[in-house]
């Protein structure tokens, strides 16, 4: 298929990097966020990238994830946004579930002004980052530690197992248009659906990049979750299905 070449470059830019946004490509090609916006919505009718809130995605493959050190640096100020939501919602001394991922990562930096909080987390990067507290209590799952410092595995699940406790703020790589919470590696999947089973309450930390996202494992349906937090609408479907399954949507 042939594209002009800013679309071209477009579409290079989203599959090397994950997502782009509008004002950042306007920047680079000298052009007006209308231009890239309509560049974007004819690149998506004919299916090659997903529009998303405030730029595009690259639905890439739905076996593999994007990796970490790119993923950290995707959407940065709307995970941190959506950080502070959730961690204005966690009254000190409460005990919490922190699962795998970027978003999770945000939000373990956003409870540092907290006190006395008890977490349970199969991610070394909010461990280390919360341990930093000395009034904090931080448990960490053993089991097989992956490159990007998620621990996964049976013993994992098996720690997780062992606590009943009040949050579990969990993040997911995709969101099917059914509603279904889908991931990469079956494992970290496994992990995640011990966290939620064993809360008292689920936040869904989960940015607009998400939304309608591929990924080869399913972990359950929305419904396993108690409150999502975005940081832009989703799309109609999705927003009557919440509004079905009464879970709240806070569009941060």
């Amino acid at each position: 298929m042939s594209l002009p070449p800013r679309q071209h470059s477009i579409l290079e830019r989203t599959r090397e990097r994950g997502y782009v946004s509008i004002d950042e490509l306007a920047a680079a090609f000298a052009v007006t966020p209308q231009t890239i916006r309509r560049d974007i919505n004819q690149m998506a009718e004919l299916g090659l990238l997903r529009r998303t809130h405030g730029g595009a995605a690259s639905d890439g493959s739905s076996t593999q994830n994007t990796a970490y050190a790119m993923r950290a640096g995707l959407m940065r100020d709307d995970k941190q946004r959506i950080a502070e939501a959730i961690a204005a919602q966690i009254p000190d001394h409460a005990s919490l579930f922190i699962n795998i991922g970027t978003t999770t990562e945000s939000i373990a930096r956003a409870l540092l002004n907290h006190k006395g909080l008890k977490v349970i987390t199969n991610n070394l990067h909010v461990a280390a980052q919360l341990s930093t507290k000395p009034d904090f209590e931080v448990l960490v799952a053993g089991g097989t530690v992956r490159s990007d410092g998620g621990v996964v595995g049976q013993a994992a699940v098996d720690f997780i197992n062992q606590f009943k406790v009040d949050f579990a703020l969990v993040g997911i790589s995709g969101i099917d248009e059914d509603g279904s919470l889908l991931d990469f590696d079956y494992q970290e999947v496994r992990v995640s659906q011990a966290i939620i089973d064993n809360a008292r309450q689920v936040y869904l930390a989960a940015d607009s990049s998400k939304f309608g996202r591929n990924a080869v494992v399913r972990l359950g349906p929305i419904s396993l979750v108690d409150r999502v937090y975005t940081d832009a609408p989703p799309s109609p479907a999705l927003a009557r299905l919440l509004t079905e399954r009464k879970i709240q949507l806070n569009v941060v």
